[in-house]
This record gives structure tokens, C-alpha cells and sequence, in this order.
């Protein structure tokens, strides 16, 4: 019989080796995934603009399916760095392809009004689709209870409130087998709406409002809450661990930026792309070329590295 078995080959020298370790192995994750929140805004405008009302709904639906099918893709695949950024893809697409219009769609159809800024007259302080999404709150709670409590979950936030909160279902199966690309895709979804509703929440002036004392204390907090999960994530030397930490992590930071441009203290170019479109096009080909750097990055080689280290300093015969 053959052996197919392939024998280990040592890391590459030069560039490539960067993305091996610390801090490079996170950073790129973040750089990543925090790009593509404002991608993200620039596609669903553009795709408004390019194809209007007659068919944005329908290019929308092919967003969506084209996620789909990454997700698919991933969920087969057994390479763990694979399958994690083909979740992460899926995740992004399926959410701005179908969740997102999807709102869009219910905002036309019932007639929902944009809110007007009060402080900007003339200028949509926030779009009808977003008014509609916080209507979704109870659905996102009520399946988050799910998450939260499944004796399977390997999420750090979610095992603290089990472990301090007397939340534990049972001990988990050591046979359990976890598909990466559909727990990155689920967690990219998640997180984007979670904070989406935030947001929404704070921005509304019967709760709070975008000048409210609170919504400042939470973006101080949110920068204090950036720093710490990304300092820890530059520490990561497992690119597929580093990428689902990632996500939160870069939407967390995305928050703040979110803030600053709601309190209009910079142009939000994104969100403009008929005025930057060639410095969108620039940003999203580097992201291109990051995500194809990322994919060839193996799961894991701090051993193999450590041994590498540690031969360099044997003594010469």
C-alpha cells in the first residue's frame, strides 16, 4: 500500500515566515476582517446604486446564494484554515446578501421612513432598513440562549457565563466533531448582529442617543475593550484560532469608528464609493491579496518552529 502520508516540510524563509508567528499571525487576521466591515458598507451601496430598485433585490439574492455555496464548500473541506475563511465568506455574503436586503425589502415594503438627523438637516441620521432590524432583537435573543447554554461551545465568553453563572447543560463529547466553517460562518453573523443592535439601541434618543453621557461612557469602554482583545490576539500563533478571535475582535474595534462617524468627526469615504472608488478598489485588492496570504498560512507551526529554535542552538560538533 502507499504511503500518503505527507512527511512535514520546515517553514520558508523570508516574508511568507512572518506569517508564522506572533504578532503577524493575528494582525493579519484583524487587518482582515476589520476592512471588510467597510467593504461590507460599500458593496451594499454600490450594488444600490449600480442596479437600482429593479434588480438590487435580485443581485442580493445572488450575493446571498454565492455565500451559500462558500459555505458549503467549507463545511467539506478538512483544511482547517480553509474551511475557517471559507466560514468567515460565507458568513459576510450570506449576512450582507440576505439579512441585510432582506431588511431593505421589509423598509420599502411597509413604507418605513427614513430618521432624519435632527442636527444634519437633510442628512439620514439612520436608513429605514436598520429602523426595521430592531425588530429582530427578540429572535437574536432568544437563539443566543441556545448558544449560551450549549455544553459544546468552545466561545471564551460563553464558557465564562456557564462556568460563573451555574449555566452548565452537561459535560462536552469528546467525540464531537466541529465543523470550522460553519461555526466561523455562525459567529460572523452573530457578532455583526449583536452589535448592529447595539448600536441601533444606543443611537435611538428614547433610549439614549448618539450625544447621550452613556453612549459616551460605552464607546470609552468599547476602546478600553479593543485594546485588551487585541493585544491578546497578537499573541496567537494558530492562524484558525486567530481568525475566529478575529472577528469579534475586529468588529469590536469597527464599533468605535462607527461611533466617530455617527459624531461625523471624519468623512466615512466608504460609504461614498462613486467619490472613492478608486481608493476602495486599492483597499479591497489588499485585501485580496492578504486573504490568499492567509489561506496558505499552515493551522498551526509554533512546535515545529520551537524546534527549529532550539536546533540553532545545539552546539556544532
Amino acid at each position: 500500500m502507499t504511503d500518503t502520508t505527507a512527511t512535514p516540510t520546515a517553514p520558508p524563509s523570508g516574508i511568507m515566515s512572518l506569517l508564522y508567528r506572533p504578532p503577524f499571525v493575528g494582525l493579519l487576521a484583524f487587518v482582515i476582517v476589520f476592512v471588510v466591515q467597510a467593504l461590507g458598507h460599500t458593496v451594499m451601496i454600490a450594488m444600490e446604486k449600480i442596479f437600482g430598485e429593479a434588480y438590487v433585490l435580485q443581485c442580493a439574492f445572488g450575493l446571498g446564494l454565492f455565500g451559500g455555496a462558500l459555505l458549503f464548500l467549507g463545511m467539506r473541506s478538512r483544511n482547517e484554515v480553509s474551511a475557517t475563511w471559507l466560514g468567515f465568506w460565507a458568513g459576510t455574503l450570506l449576512w450582507t446578501g440576505w439579512v441585510e436586503f432582506a431588511f431593505v425589502w421589509s423598509g420599502n415594503y411597509l413604507g418605513v421612513p427614513d430618521l432624519m438627523d435632527v442636527n444634519n438637516p437633510g442628512q439620514i441620521a439612520t436608513k429605514a432598513e436598520y429602523l426595521v432590524m430592531m425588530s429582530s432583537i427578540g429572535v437574536m435573543a432568544s437563539t443566543l440562549i441556545y448558544f449560551l447554554m450549549n455544553k459544546e461551545t468552545k466561545c471564551n465568553m460563553f464558557l465564562w457565563f456557564q462556568r460563573n453563572g451555574g449555566l452548565r447543560t452537561g459535560k462536552p463529547n469528546p467525540d464531537h466533531e466541529r465543523n470550522f466553517a460553519s461555526i466561523t460562518a455562525l459567529e460572523t453573523i452573530y457578532v455583526t448582529w449583536f452589535f448592529y443592535l447595539m448600536l441601533l439601541f444606543m443611537y435611538d434618543e428614547n433610549i439614549l442617543g448618539e450625544k447621550h453621557p452613556v453612549t459616551y461612557g460605552i464607546f470609552f469602554l468599547n476602546v478600553i475593550w479593543s485594546v485588551y482583545l487585541f493585544q491578546r490576539l497578537i499573541k496567537f500563533w494558530k492562524v484558525t484560532t486567530a481568525i475566529r478571535y478575529g472577528i469579534p475582535t475586529a468588529i469590536i474595534c469597527w464599533n468605535t469608528v462607527e461611533l466617530m462617524g455617527r459624531w461625523h468627526l471624519f468623512t466615512e469615504f466608504w460609504e461614498h464609493p462613486e467619490q472613492f472608488g478608486l481608493e476602495m478598489a486599492l483597499i479591497a485588492g489588499g485585501v485580496a491579496i492578504a486573504a490568499y496570504l492567509a489561506v496558505r498560512v499552515p493551522s498551526h507551526q509554533k512546535a515545529k518552529l520551537r524546534q527549529q529554535e532550539l536546533a540553532g542552538r545545539q552546539p556544532a560538533e
